[in-house]
């Protein structure tokens, strides 16, 4: 019920509008999206930058319903991207979704456009991660990175769920064609056939996915571009603790050093626990969501886990 009252509240236009006038919910927001402009977004990750963190950029929106606007999407992220060019000291990558650019309108058309994104990153010397969608896509979005590769280009990552059954050999493949692999949990509602049902079998499979990834890290030499932009092969998002000291524990296990591995936290989230990460000498990723559709955003992420509401609630409490 709630779930439901949630995704016709993110699509409704009046329930837009009257939220976003009311200054309470971008207070609530605005703790886990910094801005609607580019400007305000790359004074954040100047700032996380100062304070030892390395981030990920991410201009909000998904689903462009027509061919002109997945170019708009486009020409906004070369925007993005000619901004980090101009400014080497930035340690920044950027995350985008296939969908933004066309992926649910034509394959061809994104294929398209991602290869002119690629090539204008690096031009600027900049990593794109891929973040991964809903089962729909996930097949679209691995091809689509063997075809980018095909093409010449290195600078593409993906995301990896871990509540997806296929996800295991999804892993297994992809790292040992040398893709840069970001693992989540998954936040999307999938049916039982296809995604881990129980909260205990997706902690397994994440745990699991962590041992493959760092296990191909000592064995490549993977680690963090001197610049901040290129991540090591293993990046793990989560703000888990069981989690994170899972994978602190095997990679003192089998000698894997904290540079061949990051972890990645959202912006707002666990103030508290990605300081003490970076103080203990790990890698700490900040995702960094910014752009006006912060509602839909908002509340499509808490639709996808009605569980969120009091997650994102209690974190604006907490530090």
């Amino acid at each position: 019920m709630l779930r439901s009252i949630l995704i016709y509240f993110s699509q409704a236009t009046w329930a837009q509008n009257l939220i976003m006038n009311w200054g309470y919910a971008w207070k609530i927001a605005s703790r886990f999206v910094p801005g609607t402009k580019l400007e305000e977004a790359l004074r954040v990750a100047r700032d996380l930058n100062a304070k030892g963190y390395v981030t990920s950029l991410n201009q909000l929106g998904e689903h462009t319903h027509t061919p002109e606007d997945a170019q708009a999407v486009a020409d906004q992220i070369y925007t993005i991207l000619d901004a980090l060019g101009a400014d080497s000291a930035l340690r920044t990558n950027l995350s985008i979704k296939l969908t933004q650019i066309g992926l649910g309108l034509d394959e061809t058309l994104c294929a398209e456009i991602l290869e002119r994104i690629l090539a204008r990153a690096k031009k600027n010397n900049t990593f794109i991660r891929i973040d991964m969608e809903d089962t729909p896509y996930t097949e679209k979005t691995i091809n689509l990175w063997y075809a980018m590769r095909a093409k010449g280009y290195e600078n593409l990552g993906l995301v990896i769920q871990a509540y997806l059954y296929r996800s295991e050999a999804d892993v297994r493949r992809l790292v040992n064609d040398g893709v840069r692999i970001r693992i989540v949990k998954g936040a999307y509602k999938e049916p039982a056939e296809k995604a881990y049902p129980q909260k205990a079998d997706t902690d397994a499979n994440y745990d699991l996915l962590t041992k493959i990834l760092f296990d191909a890290s000592l064995e490549k030499r993977s680690s963090l571009s001197d610049d901040g932009r290129i991540p090591p092969i293993p990046a793990l998002a989560t703000h888990d603790e069981k989690r994170i000291a899972f994978a602190k524990n095997y990679a003192e296990k089998i000698g894997l050093p904290k540079h061949a591995f990051e972890f990645q936290m959202l912006y707002g989230i666990r103030r508290d626990l990605q300081e003490q990460l970076m103080k203990d000498g790990y890698i700490m990723r900040v995702y960094i969501p910014f752009g006006p559709q912060w509602y839909p955003y908002f509340m499509r992420r808490l639709a996808e886990r009605p569980a969120n509401v009091w997650f994102f609630v209690s974190n604006f409490f907490r530090k």
